[in-house]
């Protein structure tokens, strides 16, 4: 999910009455919830699709869930000795802050850390929850990667929450009714997602186009929580690479199916993948992150893999990776 999301996860577990257990406990639980994400720091030294191979692992594995937390606290912690020693002046230690404990420092950001994979495991793009003890992707295909209908319960049940706290009523209530709204959104989207797939999987077996062994991706869309776009492949298995295509159809739980199109229009096969993948790293690293890749002929006649997850033309760099060197071999549209 977005930084927003984790921060206001962080912000209303603090508003239930965690940030009363130690000072800086909000910090712990804001940070915390966002600091998987430090794997972003990998778009300074990888070029082109090799972020995706490496985002979402290793810092959201069990190890990370561990240690992140502990040099969290332990940063907080040495940021609360070093205002001490400033006294009461300029960046000294705040008067009203509650007394700072180690080991609920620790846990608190445990939990905001532990709330990231959580929340990550929920859209389409995967996580890796075992790395680095397995690379096995894992996919909750439930919510946008951007939920502004969450968002809006996040920020409403932190803002009752402040109010009703400045106010001296029972400010722990409305973010318990936030946190409680928040997993019955999650519970909900992801009964809208298995309707999807289901009545996708029936469309899918009437027209005989689903291969054997591809499962169907309900992939939540931007705003309309309601809706699902529906991926699903047919694959022709030419030497040692799945020449895929896929139907991408729109799913409304008022209206079930709708219309249906097939990517690629011009499907591509080449032979010698794997000596391909051990010699270039921008292949390797976006087959193993793609979930369901496609390959199209380019303009001057080579090949260009995508994925159908994210096939938008504004954003084939981001998602694609061109083989300039590989001539396209055009198959069949089924």
């Amino acid at each position: 999910m977005d930084n927003i999301t984790h921060s206001l996860v962080g912000a209303v577990l603090g508003q239930a009455g965690l940030k009363k257990k130690t000072g800086l406990a909000m910090p712990a639980l804001i940070i915390g919830a966002n600091l998987p994400d430090v794997d972003a720091a990998c778009f300074f030294w990888l070029e082109g699709t090799e972020h995706l191979g490496f985002r979402r692992g290793i810092t959201h594995g069990p190890p990370a869930m561990v240690l992140l937390p502990l040099i969290l606290a332990g940063l907080l912690w040495a940021f609360d000795r070093w205002q001490e020693k400033r006294g009461q002046g300029r960046f000294g230690r705040p008067e009203g802050r509650l007394p700072v404990n180690f080991k609920w420092l620790f846990l608190l950001s445990f939990i905001g850390c532990l709330s990231h994979p959580a929340l990550d495991w929920l859209n389409v793009y995967g996580i890796r929850l075992l790395e680095p003890f397995s690379s096995q992707w894992f996919y909750g295909d439930t919510l946008f990667i951007i939920d502004v209908w969450l968002w809006a319960l996040l920020i409403g049940s932190v803002c009752w929450s402040l109010r009703s706290e400045k106010r001296g009523g029972n400010w722990t209530r409305p973010a318990w009714v936030g946190i409680a709204g928040g997993l019955a959104y999650i519970g909900m989207n992801g009964l809208i997602s298995a309707s999807a797939s289901e009545d996708a999987n029936r469309a899918a077996q009437a027209t005989d186009f689903l291969e054997h062994g591809h499962a169907i991706i309900a992939s939540p869309v931007p705003l309309a929580f309601w809706e699902r776009e529906t991926i699903y492949s047919s694959a022709l298995l030419i030497e040692d690479f799945s020449a895929a295509t896929w139907k991408v159809g729109n799913w409304s739980f008022f209206g079930g199916m709708a219309g249906e199109v097939i990517l690629p229009v011009r499907p591509c096969n080449w032979a010698g993948l794997e000596e391909q993948r051990r010699t270039n790293p921008q292949l390797d690293a976006f087959l193993f992150w793609s979930r369901a890749p496609f390959a199209t002929r380019a303009e001057d006649g080579s090949v260009v893999l995508h994925d159908a997850r994210f096939y938008d033309p504004r954003a084939r760099d981001r998602f694609s990776v061109a083989l300039p060197d590989v001539e396209c071999e055009e198959l069949p549209v089924p």
